[in-house]
C-alpha cells in the first residue's frame, strides 16, 4: 500500500535532532535540551466521616501548584559571543539582579518549520557547568547551563 507524502508527514514522528532553540527571540545553538516537562505536586484532604456508618476520615487527593521546571541546555564551547553569554547571564544573579527570558524549544519539520513548542516562561540559569577536560579525548568542549522556570507551555504550530 503506498503511501502518499502528506500521510507520512502526518503519520510518522518527527525526529528529535532537528530543534531550534531561542533565548528572547534569539537562535542559539545547543547540542542537547533535557528537562521539559509539566508537572504538579499533590496534595491530600481528609474529611470527617457524613454516614453515620463510615469508619475514619475520607481521603482525598487533589491537584495542587505546578512544579518548577528545571531544563538542561548543553552546546559545544565556542569563541566569540557564546561564552560570554552563559557567564554574563549566571554572573548576574551574582549582584541580585536575575535576568529572567522566555526560552522556546522548537521540533522542526524537514524544511525546518516549527512544527510544536516548548516554551520555558522566565528562566534564568541556576547553575553553569564547564567542560569536562580529558588529555587522551580529543572531544569537543562542551559547557552546560541549567535553568529554572516558572512553568512550560505548548504551542502547536
Amino acid at each position: 500500500m503506498a503511501l502518499t507524502i502528506n500521510e507520512i508527514k502526518n503519520s510518522y514522528p518527527l525526529p528529535a535532532y532537528n530543534y531550534k532553540v531561542e533565548i528572547n527571540g534569539k537562535a542559539v545553538g545547543f547540542s542537547e535540551v533535557t528537562g521539559l516537562n509539566i508537572s504538579y505536586g499533590t496534595s491530600t484532604y481528609k474529611e470527617s466521616p457524613t454516614q453515620g456508618g463510615a469508619a475514619g476520615p475520607k481521603k482525598m487527593i487533589m491537584p495542587a501548584q505546578s512544579g518548577e521546571v528545571k531544563i538542561t541546555l548543553k552546546k559545544g564551547v565556542v569563541r566569540g559571543e557564546s561564552i560570554a553569554a552563559f557567564f554574563d547571564w549566571i554572573k548576574g544573579i551574582q549582584i541580585n539582579q536575575v535576568e529572567k527570558k522566555d526560552i522556546y524549544v522548537r521540533l522542526c519539520d524537514e524544511k525546518g518549520e516549527a512544527v510544536i513548542s516548548w516554551k520555558v516562561i522566565n528562566a534564568f540559569p541556576t547553575q553553569l557547568d564547564a567542560p569536562s577536560f580529558v588529555a587522551s579525548s580529543n572531544d569537543a568542549a562542551i559547557e552546560s547551563m541549567q535553568l529554572t522556570g516558572d512553568g512550560v507551555v505548548i504551542e502547536a504550530a
